[in-house]
């Protein structure tokens, strides 16, 4: 794991292949969907939900090396029509035109992201955690072998 300094929300672990197409098979991503990643490392869930489900992708990336790499694997893998990488912190970033966003966050990150969950994301989008339930979200399915969360925003999501 690497935890730089200004990535207070969690340690950087690469999210394995495997985990990320049983994310994307949890949230029935597909072509309809625009998916973000809050936190998108080495992008390689993104390339997982554009290039075998079929969604359009944004990735959010405070570290620069690694929105950089990304970026370049996103080239590599032809999928930089699909796909862009935001370098900055999520919290500054409007997410309000996702259908489905993941997070593999801590969770102090999960619970600071209660007010920009409830204002920024519509009714019906849904939210893919791995490791970490999100409290404040009824669960929708969860997937014990992976330990991925599904949750879908209520209609009266609020803030409280």
């Amino acid at each position: 794991m690497i935890w730089p300094p200004d990535s207070p929300w969690a340690p950087w672990c690469r999210t394995s292949g495997r985990i990320a197409r049983a994310m994307c098979k949890l949230a029935k991503v597909g072509k309809k969907d625009i998916v973000y990643d809050l936190g998108s490392g080495d992008g390689t869930a993104l390339i997982t939900a554009a290039s075998e489900y079929g969604g359009k992708g944004v990735g959010i990336e405070i570290d620069p090396l690694r929105a950089y790499f990304s970026m370049t694997r996103i080239r590599l893998e032809k999928e930089d029509n699909n796909i862009r990488i935001i370098q900055k912190n999520f919290f500054d970033v409007d997410i309000s035109d996702a259908t489905v966003v993941f997070v593999y966050l801590v969770p102090k990150a999960l619970h600071r992201l209660k007010p920009k969950f409830a204002t920024e994301l519509r009714p019906g989008t849904r939210i893919v955690s791995f490791r970490y339930p999100i409290p404040y979200l009824p669960l929708k399915e969860k997937d014990e072998l992976h330990q991925i969360y599904l949750y879908i925003v209520p209609k009266s999501f609020t803030i409280a």
